[in-house]
């Protein structure tokens, strides 16, 4: 992966100790950014230009470069410069104000963005770029309580800036007309309940749908999900759900629609008549109330 220029141009103020980082991170003067490449076994030598340039042009050249081992972290140089900010001996100055503790947390909230974490090896000191566990994107664990979880990078998708929406359901069903007045009444439950529902024809942020699809289950709180017709497209965006973690509401218009594998999940069945709609309404807002009060118990706790 490459940074964000963004991110790479600070990386430049705290390799030179320049900016808001001056006093946090040691400030390098000509002859101390050469050394400090070199001390990472990169042999680049400060030519006297403006420090800062210089420094940006350098780490522009090293994020150009591939990680071949590891796709979900930037190049090696990269990391090793990154690992180099943080290295316990380089907070061993003269100046009282450096802190590597500051540094760190600085780091970390800079590499936020790109998913990554700096750790500390609470025995050695010595700092690690790692994937970042992340942002805690589950909407149907309680994040206090899971002990395991799994970190992965998805070939498919691009994973959006965007975090979770509290308030955002996403709603996934056939696009046919004959779903119209049932997504209506979707629609009018999360209305009364105060949130927000989207369906990804409501959306149109990126050239491939499924891009879009994906960003809208990635930063939804709760998904409605039909299962009527037994369309492939929505068993597809289910699993995507349940991988992600989310709370997923399964509705049906008959339940031999629901295949094995999806029958243990209780669904709210529904006729596609007026009757039929109203009382899924109903049945929609009870659940959507009754997990956003549960939601609300556990973040109050």
């Amino acid at each position: 992966m490459k940074l964000n220029p963004s991110v790479v141009s600070q990386l430049a103020l705290m390799v030179c100790g320049d900016g808001k980082y001056k006093d946090i991170f040691p400030y390098r003067s000509s002859s101390y950014l050469t050394e400090f490449f070199r001390n990472i076994d990169l042999d680049y030598i400060h030519d006297g230009s403006t420090r800062r340039l210089w420094v940006q042009n350098v780490l522009d050249e090293l994020n150009s470069k591939e990680n071949k081992n590891e796709e979900c972290l930037p190049s090696p140089e990269i990391i090793k410069v990154i690992e180099q900010l943080l290295y316990p001996s380089i907070f061993i100055t003269n100046n009282p104000s450096v802190d590597r503790e500051k540094a760190v947390e600085m780091m970390n909230e800079l590499l936020k963005g790109e998913s990554l974490l700096v750790k500390i090896d609470t025995s050695t000191e010595i700092p690690k770029l790692t994937g970042k566990q992340g942002d805690f994107i589950s909407t149907a664990i309680d994040e206090r309580k899971t002990q395991r979880t799994i970190i992965f990078c998805p070939d498919v998708f691009k994973l959006p800036e965007e975090t979770v929406d509290l308030n955002l359901v996403a709603v996934m069903m056939p696009f046919s007309s004959d779903f119209n007045g049932v997504y209506d009444a979707i629609k009018e439950s999360c209305r009364n309940v105060g949130v927000n529902c989207q369906r990804v024809d409501d959306i149109w942020k990126n050239s491939t749908i499924i891009q879009d699809i994906f960003e809208l289950i990635y930063t939804s709180s709760i998904v409605i999900a039909d299962l009527s017709g037994k369309n492939p497209n929505v068993f597809y965006e289910i699993g995507i759900a349940h991988t992600l973690g989310k709370t997923v509401i399964p509705i049906v218009q008959n339940f031999n629609d629901i295949p094995f594998d999806l029958q243990h999940h209780r669904a709210l069945t529904y006729l596609n008549n007026n009757e039929g709609r109203d009382n899924l309404q109903k049945a929609l807002e009870k659940r959507l109330i009754s997990l956003i009060n549960n939601r609300q118990l556990k973040r109050d706790k």
